[in-house]
């Protein structure tokens, strides 16, 4: 069984898909993620130690529920991981990313056209929806970053800029992502930031 998340995660997720839900609402047809788009399930992306515990858990659960499709994802993850080893631009037996400058230069290039391994490819459906990471959680709606107000490319076709930062989505006003992150390495010592076929495949 994996490691417990810490107490405050479904606190956490709750606000996210709180906020998610307003920003469609303000959204309206400019939205247009549904079921079966896989735009953001294309290519590898950094998730942390509390997105790769909930992946784990998700998982354990799904393999009680479903344990053929538990095991098609894990060897999706697998055969994911065997594809991209030799390229990791970080630690492949742990699966931890290197940090720093160069490292984030080369992540920039890597993977990009992987599936991620939890996406099923017969129905373009995520196997393990409930447990998938922030970044999953806040794609598509706008989001501040550091090269400004961020959306899907697929979504607010026609809406101007001022409409589209009006249904700007926010993200964890009170850092409680970065807090539980602490707390999670103070009582476990999982620190850095991996991948989605590391953290289901190793």
């Amino acid at each position: 069984m994996p490691v417990p998340l810490p107490r405050g995660d479904q606190k956490l997720v709750q606000i996210i898909d709180s906020a998610l839900a307003d920003t469609a609402r303000r959204s309206g047809e400019w939205l247009v993620c549904k079921p079966g788009c896989t735009q953001c399930c294309m290519g590898a992306f950094a998730i942390n130690q509390l997105d790769a515990l909930r992946l784990q858990q998700g998982l354990a659960e799904l393999e009680v529920g479903d344990p053929q499709r538990a095991q098609q994802v894990r060897n999706r993850a697998r055969a994911s991981i065997a594809r991209l080893s030799r390229d990791f631009p970080g630690n492949p037996d742990t699966g931890i990313l290197d940090e720093g400058e160069t490292a984030e230069m080369l992540f920039e290039e890597f993977a990009n056209d992987e599936p991620c391994p939890v996406l099923d490819p017969q129905t373009g459906m995520c196997d393990l929806y409930a447990a998938r990471p922030l970044t999953c959680r806040v794609f598509g709606p706008p989001v501040q970053s550091e090269g400004g107000l961020g959306v899907c490319e697929l979504c607010y076709h026609g809406a101007s800029e001022e409409e589209i930062a009006a249904c700007e989505m926010t993200v964890d006003p009170e850092g409680m992502e970065s807090a539980l992150l602490d707390e999670l390495e103070r009582s476990t010592g999982r620190r850095g930031r991996t991948i989605v076929a590391f953290a289901l495949g190793l």
